[in-house]
């Protein structure tokens, strides 16, 4: 019989089990830290009709679509977890409280060009809150809040959430009577100016037809720097006449005030006026974060304020705010430089060796361990005793509870700490004592 290659499609991750074991844990702390500040789970089919899924999409968006038809349906693959979301707040909108603060992690598809770190499936890690007709922004501060627990809890310090308001660069562009289209085209290319540059970035202004002079004032407006609040400060002196500009100012204005009552240090967050992260649903606030040592990683959340997120579906006015961590080309990239290691290669606290042949009494003492919450696996196959070590050894397994016929006859077990080579001969009925009292550190 002719051998199929076991291989798996490009774009598509496959962890060994020490590497899935620190992604599930990455994956565990940023549900943990959602739940933390109320955000409610919700879960949406990978499969949607492609009616409703495309309903706004587009471009490039539309192109990278998995479609395909079962029978008489078209169906499509979600490609993020906003749109099931706007679909999900208008089909279930009456039985909703609002504002509807959600979470989801969950796998997307995206059919474009596999690249080194850069996946067709992929976890996104999603929260939004979503407002009935109206939402304070004072809900555009709080997500700053998320994004700083949720980075030291991963064990980050050094990093920074870069904040702007998408209001302001309309508001600069409408001064400079550039028309919807032109502004959009223009965003696109500004939020491109960490990765190819201001040269660069100058450039693809020039070829969409833009002045010298008003390529000059761009620039030099996006450029303004200093502490928070200086940058605050300048924009506000400056003389654009423009409501929306002054709309968007005011906001920025209240998003930090409300941002330094959350307790965020001054040193993990700051205005930027770079960031305006290329989508054109964003209506306001927009972020991004990164790891200060780790610049090329890109921005590792993001997210920002949109209208109306259920245009499409409903005649209600929902308003949002939201981020998402790209959670598998975060991991990648992390695991790549080395900035996390991979190191549990079991999620046994304990391995039992029976060195006998009637196997009850060390089931009788597994059931006991997992009862108290102890993950315990039971070494089943028949091979000698220094095979058996040196499989609790490869994997890592921080304790080895020997039973043999010595033990049986002496009701106890001997436990091992592997890492010390510690040895205890414990009675049977007081190993549950034992452990919980924290003489094994599980």
């Amino acid at each position: 019989m002719e051998k199929v290659e076991p291989r798996t499609l490009a774009g598509f991750m496959e962890l060994l089990p020490d590497e899935q074991i620190l992604f599930d844990q990455m994956k565990e702390k940023i549900e943990e830290t959602y739940k933390k500040f109320g955000f409610l789970p919700i879960d949406t089919p990978i499969i949607e009709s492609s009616e409703v899924l495309l309903a706004k999409a587009g471009g490039e968006t539309e192109k990278q679509i998995y479609r395909f038809n079962k029978g008489d349906a078209d169906l499509s693959l979600r490609f993020d977890l906003t749109v099931p979301l706007a679909k999900y707040v208008a089909k279930n909108y009456g039985n909703l409280s609002f504002p509807f603060r959600r979470y989801q992690i969950g796998k997307v598809y995206r059919g474009e060009k596999a690249q080194k770190g850069r996946y067709r499936e992929f976890y996104q890690c999603d929260i939004d809150i979503i407002g009935d007709g109206e939402l304070d922004i004072i809900n555009d501060a709080e997500l700053p809040s998320v994004i700083y627990t949720l980075f030291k809890e991963l064990g980050f310090n050094d990093f920074t959430i870069k904040i702007n308001n998408r209001k302001i660069l309309n508001g600069l562009f409408e001064s400079l009577s550039k028309k919807d289209v032109e502004s959009i085209e223009i965003l696109r290319i500004i939020d491109k100016i960490d990765k190819i540059g201001k040269k660069a970035v100058i450039e693809e202004l020039e070829k969409i037809n833009l002045s010298n002079e008003d390529i000059n004032k761009i620039i030099e407006f996006i450029g303004i720097q200093g502490t928070t609040d200086e940058i605050l400060e300048q924009i506000s002196n400056l003389s654009i006449e423009s409501e929306t500009y002054k709309i968007g100012v005011n906001e920025i204005k209240e998003v930090v005030k409300y941002i330094r009552m959350f307790g965020i240090p001054e040193e993990n967050f700051i205005v930027d006026l770079t960031i305006a992260r290329g989508l054109d649903y964003y209506t306001g606030t927009v972020y991004e974060t990164f790891l200060n040592d780790y610049r090329e990683l890109g921005s590792i959340c993001s997210g920002g304020r949109y209208e109306n997120l259920s245009e499409n579906y409903i005649n209600k006015k929902l308003p949002g705010v939201g981020i998402s961590i790209g959670l598998t080309r975060l991991f990648f990239k992390l695991n790549e430089l080395n900035i996390i290691k991979a190191d549990k290669k079991s999620i046994s606290d304990i391995l039992i060796i029976p060195m006998i042949e009637d196997l009850q009494k060390p089931v009788e003492i597994a059931n006991q361990l997992r009862k108290i919450g102890v993950n315990t696996e039971i070494y089943l196959n028949n091979k000698k005793i220094k095979a058996k070590m040196k499989y609790a050894d490869k994997l890592k397994i921080p304790y080895v509870l020997i039973i043999g016929e010595d033990e049986i006859q002496q009701n106890s077990v001997k436990i091992k700490n592997m890492s010390t080579g510690e040895e205890n001969l414990i009675s049977s009925d007081e190993l549950i004592d034992y452990i919980t009292n924290g003489k094994i550190k599980i």
